[in-house]
């Protein structure tokens, strides 16, 4: 009895998986047919078998909107999305702490900063994405030498996380009472919103290669991951370099958080939220949460940003959308599971 009750269990989780699988896929021919102007999915199909050397007829309108202006949002969502999840995966299993998310280390707060100033000094968006970049790595740094030091453990990198955060925060603030209310200020406004319509394939090319590598590499080593919230002593019977790994996982986690935030803009939820529903279906194994969280994130940040091109005349910024969908989810989850289990 224990056997089939096994067994079912096993193929249901196998079912789940493939649903996931297949999750980002629809979520992406649905964000290239949903808009002002509407595609149907056969012609979808169409203009991609066009790109393999068959010749089926299209407007050259409906071949704009889907490769020009829809795919690069999309592909940079997917980025976005997948990027965020996993860093929230890294940074609740490495804390312990299932409020743990992206910002947790001021990365996301330095990077703001970083884009505030560019737009101030009337940067392009090349270097707005660039700065936010360094200033994304620059806090990551900070809260490193500031909460390593003698007798340093996890509980004080989460600190010198907060402050590092609250630092850039300030100085965030400091650019945007500094900026032209009528030229630079409704600019930093905005892209502090979140938003992918500065979407395209340069801006995807500058942060896309930290985003993969960062995943690759915890992808990589998933099979070590699940013993990040063990002890220093557990994890070294165990024959893992624990402090080692968790540097790696650190500076993977940050830098995919500041290339995704260097790209779009601060988007919250989606590194909390994801990959809390993720544990609660497929356990705390990093073997499939990382996965899973990677498949989830993608496919959720397609279709947040779909309603947000979508639902109204004037675009929607993605940060808004995405805390009115998280909290009142976050909540029901949370009622639902008795607590946080990680």
């Amino acid at each position: 009895m224990k056997d089939n009750m096994a067994a079912s269990r096993g193929k249901l989780k196998k079912i789940e998986f493939l649903v996931l699988v297949l999750f980002p896929i629809v979520c992406v021919l649905f964000a290239l047919s949903v808009g002002r102007f509407s595609v149907p999915v056969t012609e979808i199909f169409h203009s991609i078998l066009n790109k393999f050397s068959f010749d089926f007829e299209l407007s050259g309108q409906t071949e704009l909107v889907l490769w020009t202006m829809r795919f690069p949002r999309i592909l940079m969502a997917l980025l976005v999305g997948a990027g965020l999840s996993v860093a929230g995966c890294i940074f609740q299993s490495l804390f312990s702490n299932p409020l743990a998310s992206p910002d947790t280390l001021g990365v996301a707060s330095g990077s703001s900063f970083g884009a505030a100033l560019a737009l101030l000094l009337g940067a392009n968006l090349i270097l707005v994405q660039a700065s936010a970049l360094i200033f994304g790595l620059c806090a990551m740094a900070l809260t490193w030498i500031s909460g390593s030091g003698r007798n340093s453990n996890k509980v004080s990198i989460v600190l010198a996380g907060i402050v590092i955060g609250s630092l850039f925060s300030a100085l965030v603030s400091l650019v945007k009472f500094s900026a032209d209310t009528e030229s630079e200020l409704p600019s930093i406004t905005y892209w502090l919103m979140g938003s992918l319509s500065s979407a395209g394939y340069n801006t995807i090319a500058l942060g896309c290669p930290l985003i993969i590598l960062g995943i690759l590499i915890l992808f990589l080593l998933r099979w070590r991951l699940n013993s990040l919230p063990l002890s220093d002593d557990e994890a070294s019977s165990l024959g893992i370099n624990v402090k080692g790994l968790r540097i790696v996982c650190i500076l993977c986690a940050s830098a995919i958080t500041a290339a995704s935030v260097s790209m779009c803009g601060p988007v919250g939820w989606i590194g909390l939220l994801i990959p809390h529903i993720c544990r609660m279906r497929f356990g705390s194994s990093h073997v499939s949460l990382l996965p899973a969280s990677v498949l989830a994130g993608s496919g959720f940040m397609v279709l947040v940003d779909t309603a947000a091109r979508s639902i109204s005349p004037s675009e929607i910024p993605v940060s808004i959308l995405t805390a009115i969908l998280g909290a009142p989810f976050f909540i029901i989850l949370m009622k639902k599971s008795g607590g946080w289990n990680l």
